[in-house]
């Protein structure tokens, strides 16, 4: 009789080996992804960043500043979803405002929506 009660003990820790051990992959499999996708964030933040970065000085310049970052953000590769709209939202709204020669107030306020969700996505990006 006390045969099958160890056995049952015996059985009762190997699932229980099998299940921790299956718990402690699944949450870091979890924290894989995570970081695999922060990653891919911060590669299209730094595209991006360098970007604006680039042209002429959009203080002395806006127009021109405006016309300067149109083609180039449309051409980032951003594989996040989130971020890849919000670049398509700035380059639409900098091309907006370029079509207006800076004479458009509604443009002139797309662009600074758009460049406020950037930097809500990529801290100081669209500074």
């Amino acid at each position: 009789m006390t045969k099958p009660k160890s056995a049952s003990l015996g059985a009762l820790a190997v699932s229980l080996v099998v299940l921790l051990a299956c718990a402690c992959s699944s949450s870091s499999s979890a924290s894989a992804a995570a970081g695999a996708s922060a990653s891919v964030a911060a590669s299209g933040c730094q595209q991006v960043s360098a970007v604006l970065a680039d042209g002429p000085d959009p203080d002395s310049d806006p127009v021109g500043y405006a016309e300067a970052q149109v083609l180039p953000l449309r051409h980032v590769s951003a594989p996040d979803p989130a971020l890849h709209a919000v670049i398509d939202e700035l380059a639409g709204a900098y091309q907006q405002f370029f079509a207006s020669n800076g004479k458009s107030s509604s443009a002139k306020e797309a662009v600074s929506v758009a460049s406020k969700k950037l930097n809500s996505i990529c801290p100081g990006a669209a500074s």
